[in-house]
């Protein structure tokens, strides 16, 4: 490869970045109009969150566009110790600009359990496998069952929750004693903050949790070294990301959000955009034929060559149409 072919790979690679911090903010509300705005003018994509507990979100652009979003976040001194990780890719996996304010960035229906000062203890990733290599350890995986089944730490317990909301209820019915090691993992690191806090207000001593999660651990740990088994899910477009932090190999399904495998759309149950062999069954004759008008617009808009962004169909059906009028205006106007 020449170098300017490397020079150009370089100006189209997107960094994606993942970020959080639990910090006490009374003007929340404030920060997101500004955020938003320096967002849109470097062309970043993705979700930021705000909240009186903190900021979390996902975002991606041009290695130049996030360092600028970081600075300004840094700016506020409240970010200091901002949690960052980053992976690239040749194409943003987000389609849309959005920054949200929440009750919680992380949502577990507990506004009230404080991270920033009863989480557990970090460790890192060079550290973890000897921690989790204890037999006197119990290791718990505090991320969705839809999660767990693409990748995971082997011998992790799992929790079966479908939404994070559902980890207090799983760790109330722990019959551990209360000095036990336990050892926490998630994606990014942000649930573990929460869950491992939520685990010492329980009375728990010695919770500890992997910091920066998994993507640190992958990022950090050689792959003949690593303990990590399968892909790792994340919540945008690649669906899942392998131990180079590179796209993996699943898709997934529309309809349940499930992440699906090739095999998996080999099912007599699967049809794009419609449904899988997880959501087949729970399938209603009206939800059906919603999913699929929903699909009908992703192949017109494909057809058109425009994207077509979840329950935007109508939106985009709309925009053509005035595009359609304004061409029609202007010949009238021409040939008058």
């Amino acid at each position: 490869m020449n170098e300017a072919n490397k020079k150009n790979m370089q100006l189209e690679e997107t960094i994606v970045c993942s970020l959080y911090r639990f910090v006490k903010l009374n003007n929340h509300e404030a920060l997101r109009e500004p955020l938003l705005k320096l967002l849109q003018k470097l062309q970043v994509k993705g979700s930021l969150l705000l909240a009186h507990e903190g900021l979390n979100g996902t975002i991606a652009g041009s290695r130049e566009a996030i360092n600028q979003v970081i600075v300004f976040l840094k700016k506020d001194g409240r970010f200091d110790g901002l949690q960052i990780k980053e992976s690239k890719t040749n194409t943003s996996p987000f389609k849309r600009t959005k920054v949200k304010v929440k009750k919680e960035i992380v949502t577990m229906g507990r506004p009230d359990i404080d991270p920033q000062h009863y989480a557990g203890e970090y460790v890192k990733p060079e550290d973890w496998n000897d921690l989790v290599s204890d037999p006197n350890v119990v290791v718990i995986d505090t991320r969705n069952e839809y999660e767990i089944a693409v990748g995971s730490f082997d011998g992790a317990v799992n929790p079966q929750t479908t939404t994070f909301r559902e980890f207090p209820l799983f760790a109330k019915t722990l019959n551990l004693h209360k000095s036990t090691k336990v050892a926490m993992y998630c994606t990014g690191g942000i649930r573990c903050e929460k869950s491992t806090a939520y685990l010492k207000s329980l009375g728990f001593d010695n919770v500890y949790h992997l910091e920066g999660g998994i993507l640190k651990y992958l990022e950090e740990t050689p792959e003949d070294n690593s303990l990590w088994k399968g892909e790792c899910f994340v919540f945008d477009d690649r669906v899942t990301v392998n131990h180079q932090l590179h796209q993996g190999s699943y898709d997934q399904c529309h309809a349940c959000r499930t992440p699906i495998s090739q095999k998996d759309k080999q099912s007599p149950y699967f049809t794009e955009g419609i449904s899988c062999h997880h959501c087949y069954k729970n399938l209603t004759e009206k939800r059906r034929k919603r999913l699929q008008e929903r699909q009908k617009q992703v192949r017109l808009a494909r057809q058109r060559g425009d994207s077509h962004i979840g329950s935007d169909a109508s939106e985009a059906h709309r925009s053509l149409k005035v595009k359609k009028l304004k061409r029609k205006v202007m010949q009238r106007n021409e040939s008058g």
